[in-house]
């Protein structure tokens, strides 16, 4: 079969065996947003081509590609998700003598009854579920914008979303704290952790310290260039503090209400590494699953298509 995972700026593509082993690869910069003109059956080609020609017939795809913006919108699956409620949702795209299945996103709603939507990032929940203990546990993808998940007997039940890794950009690119920064400066990625006196660590985890003090992170945001002004923050250290000052935001709503001692996270390493920090800083152990675990999820679904 081939895995699609299709998302706003990258496309990846996996041929794998019958047992979900992957056989090949292809990752391109052709996200939904760079395929001109509605043109998706030839972006998809260009990279799957060869397989298709081998006599691949079955394509399931995850990802922005469901979106409204996308080859076909798959309208979303309400919580709780797990394999069969997803499949009962899939989209079937047709192009010459080809098909393919697009997978729903999830959505679900907050406590004041407020609603939350993640597209791809379920694919990648549900096949690491067999690696959580007894199916259930507090999962957390780091990103652009942050899901903190709650799965329950392998189902997703709950989550939220955190636009952590966006409001750093925006701040750091288009906010007088960004003045105060230096370009070549360690940003998000700490050191050493047996090397208290990396700028990068220390000023992370000064960060995280703050984030768990009173009055807030909008007054906290403002510290960024007060403590810069007054000669307590370099402007070598302010983004690394800043990183850890809204990771640390974030944990703190994100673990509100939950009686957890372990998170899991499933994401890029780098930053995975520091969300593995900031937990330990709030208490918490943390557990790196698998970051091509929606491989394994869209091989799973496969077995659910008709």
């Amino acid at each position: 079969m081939i895995a699609v995972d299709w998302g706003t700026s990258s496309l990846r593509a996996y041929r794998l065996d019958e047992a979900g082993a992957i056989l090949d690869r292809r990752a391109a910069p052709l996200g939904i947003m760079q395929v001109a003109g509605g043109a998706f059956a030839q972006a998809l080609e260009s990279q799957i081509g060869p397989w298709l020609e081998a006599g691949e017939t079955r394509i399931v795809m995850s990802g922005m590609v469901g979106a409204r913006q996308g080859w076909m919108e798959a309208p979303y699956c309400e919580c709780p998700a797990d394999f069969a409620r997803i499949a009962a949702r899939l989209q079937r795209v047709q192009w010459g003598r080809h098909h393919a299945w697009i997978a729903p996103g999830v959505c679900g709603r907050d406590a004041a009854g407020v609603p939350d939507v993640m597209r791809g990032e379920e694919m990648q929940i549900l096949g690491a579920v067999d690696t959580l203990p007894a199916g259930s546990g507090l999962v957390c993808l780091p990103g652009t914008h942050s899901k903190w998940v709650r799965v329950e007997d392998g189902r997703i039940t709950r989550f939220t979303t955190h636009m952590t890794g966006e409001v750093f950009a925006v701040l750091r690119q288009h906010s007088i704290l960004g003045r105060m920064m230096r370009a070549d400066a360690t940003t998000d990625t700490p050191g050493d952790e047996s090397d208290e006196d990396n700028d990068g660590d220390g000023a992370f985890r000064d960060g995280l310290a703050r984030a768990r003090q009173q009055d807030g992170l909008l007054h906290h945001l403002f510290g960024v260039r007060a403590r810069g002004l007054f000669g307590e923050l370099e402007d070598t250290r302010s983004a690394a503090y800043l990183s850890g000052l809204l990771i640390g935001h974030e944990l703190r709503a994100a673990l509100e209400g939950e009686s957890v001692s372990t998170i899991h996270l499933l994401g890029a390493p780098a930053l995975a590494r520091l969300y593995d920090i900031a937990a330990r800083a709030f208490g918490i152990d943390a557990r790196l699953l698998d970051a091509e675990s929606a491989v394994r999820g869209l091989y799973l679904l496969s077995k659910e298509v008709p």
